[in-house]
């Protein structure tokens, strides 16, 4: 499937009717969705006839994404019921068959729950930020998805934290890859938003195991 292909399907794909503040809920756009699925098959071939996880999927678009681009099974991980209603509805209208769902705290998925370890080839992430009340939850996903995949992790995090993401990387003695700089167009979604939308800079990053 082409990119332009794949991020008009995208489009299709239904967001959180009341996202959630606390979780920090924000929908990956089609376009970014499509971009990473699509680079990290034609670059890698980490995709097609793959075992993949989609670590806190939301409203599942990496998870409908990777179906699409021929992913043996994709296993969407979320603690919100609500957002794994509306995931179970968009794989619906793509019957898409080759998908299951956990609800689950992301936080621990791997290291309490040890049915999950290493039982992928590839997990796909749009974790939270890890801003204000979340901080440092980014990579407490990053973490889970390493200790879940048995190839790589690929994930978007904050360009302002590159510099303690590559550190922490060396410590758990994992390879990373900034595969692409790109511009996450995170769009009000809350009461207190004061503009439409924000641009926020991003690393897509491959986590890959030495």
């Amino acid at each position: 499937m082409k990119l332009k292909q794949l991020e008009s399907a995208l489009q299709e794909v239904e967001v959180f009717r009341c996202p959630k503040v606390s979780l920090e809920q924000y929908p990956t756009r089609p376009h970014i969705a499509a971009c990473m699925l699509h680079t990290i098959e034609s670059r890698y071939g980490d995709i097609e006839g793959r075992l993949v996880a989609d670590v806190g999927c939301g409203c599942g678009v990496l998870t409908i994404g990777a179906t699409l681009l021929g992913a043996a099974l994709c296993i969407g991980f979320d603690v919100d019921a609500d957002a794994l209603d509306v995931c179970r509805e968009n794989c619906a209208e793509f019957e898409a068959n080759a998908v299951d769902f956990v609800q689950c705290d992301v936080a621990h998925v791997a290291d309490r729950e040890c049915l999950w370890n290493k039982r992928f080839d590839t997990v796909v992430m749009n974790p939270p930020f890890g801003t204000k009340r979340n901080k440092g939850l980014d990579m407490v996903f990053l973490k889970q998805g390493l200790l879940m995949a048995t190839n790589a992790v690929y994930s978007l995090h904050k360009s302002s934290t590159r510099h303690h993401i590559m550190k922490k990387a060396a410590e758990w003695k994992v390879d990373v890859e900034i595969v692409a700089e790109l511009r996450f167009d995170l769009p009000a979604s809350y009461k207190f938003h004061k503009k439409p939308s924000v641009d926020i800079e991003v690393d897509f990053m491959r986590f890959s195991f030495k």
